[in-house]
């Protein structure tokens, strides 16, 4: 099954921390994307909250991993983003469910 990454970023209460926290996901998203056993890498704004950002990432499965963190453009990501956040990431790990068979859910 697919190994999923959601990390919950939360910008500074700057436009400026805003924007380019905005725009570093989306050059992220363009560039991680294409690594090796990567299935996608999306990233979101919350359509009420302007400052919350939330990017979810897909691997073929765990180990896929090793490549999204030899590409060279992660040593450049935490020192740009970090900065702009107002409070720490919150990283969650998950294996996505199989969805493709039916199942019987208990009465």
């Amino acid at each position: 099954m697919v190994y999923t990454l959601t990390v919950h970023m939360y910008a500074k209460d700057d436009p400026d921390a805003i924007e380019r926290l905005r725009l570093k996901l989306i050059e992220a998203a363009r560039i991680y994307r294409k690594d090796k056993e990567t299935v996608d890498w999306f990233v979101m704004q919350d359509v009420h909250d302007p400052r919350a950002f939330t990017v979810v990432e897909r691997f073929e499965q765990e180990s896929s991993q090793k490549y999204h963190l030899e590409n060279p453009y992660w040593k450049t990501f935490d020192p740009y983003v970090i900065p702009l956040l107002a409070k720490p990431m919150d990283l969650r790990r998950h294996e996505e469910l199989d969805t493709s068979k039916d199942v019987v859910v208990p009465q």
